[in-house]
């Protein structure tokens, strides 16, 4: 997993926190029992996380970046944070009874291996659910049409969902259910399309902080001259034609609830 999120670790939380609709669907496709124990994959700085934690269960996290991890310990002393990279975790084999990965895996540097060793530490038929976009979901946010080039490198370290399930199988996953995701106007986790219906949000640099494509691929001169364009569409209520020209109905983002073999 990249450790880039060392870089943005200290504004991060300024804009993010545990959406209740994410975890509410979260929630309720784990299914929590008091008795069992549950893997935050990639957790960041712990927001949903800690926020899933008390509604039960035994919870363990970790994260490639201690920077992040040092804003989560703060948050809940129930959960068990460990610094860990995804292909190589230093729990028992067959250890959780389920796991979780919120808009992470786009990070893995080998996605294969990383569910290969997620399926290592989960018992027999145990849920991993996954929180990501699809490229094909990502082509159709209305970010492409002021920072096209970000856009399109994101795109690009996206998996595909099909590559998404050929890993799952090959690691012994079984893909269960399928579930978009669309973004609401009272989203509360400012990630990368949080902004649909509020455009006004990317001109703040503290929303860009905490979304990573903004740091790792929008240039200077592409972000300068995005923000010019998108203040200029708002002012003027070209934003409108514009986003209405980008709908979708695929959602933007996607559930991925799997069963180990």
């Amino acid at each position: 997993m990249e450790a880039n999120y060392d870089d943005i670790g200290k504004e991060y939380d300024a804009s993010r926190q545990a959406d209740p609709h994410i975890l509410s669907t979260l929630t309720a496709l784990l299914g929590i029992d008091n008795r069992n124990k549950y893997l935050d994959i990639a957790c960041g700085t712990g927001n949903y996380t800690a926020a899933i934690a008390g509604s039960g269960g035994r919870w363990f996290a970790f994260d490639h970046s201690e920077k992040m991890l040092a804003q989560a310990r703060l948050k809940s002393s129930r959960v068990d944070w460990r610094q860990y990279d995804v292909t190589a975790l230093d729990y028992r084999s067959n250890f959780f009874d389920a796991a979780i990965c919120t808009l992470a895996i786009h990070h893995f540097p080998d996605m294969n291996l990383a569910f290969q060793e997620i399926a290592r530490v989960l018992k027999p038929d145990s849920k991993f659910v996954i929180f990501t976009a699809t490229p094909g979901q990502m082509k159709c946010y209305w970010l492409n049409h002021y920072f096209p080039q970000m856009m399109a490198s994101a795109c690009e370290e996206m998996p595909e969902f099909d590559a998404i399930e050929a890993a799952l199988c090959r690691a012994s996953f079984s893909i269960e259910s399928t579930e978009p995701f669309f973004i609401r106007p009272d989203l509360q986790d400012f990630f990368l399309y949080s902004g649909k219906q509020r455009p006004e949000m990317y001109l703040s640099s503290a929303v860009r902080n905490g979304i990573s494509s903004f740091h790792k691929f929008c240039s200077n001169s592409e972000l300068n001259l995005g923000l010019k364009r998108l203040r200029k569409d708002i002012a003027t209520g070209a934003i409108n034609e514009i986003t209405k020209n980008y709908q979708s109905e695929e959602g933007d983002y996607l559930f991925i609830s799997s069963r180990t073999h």
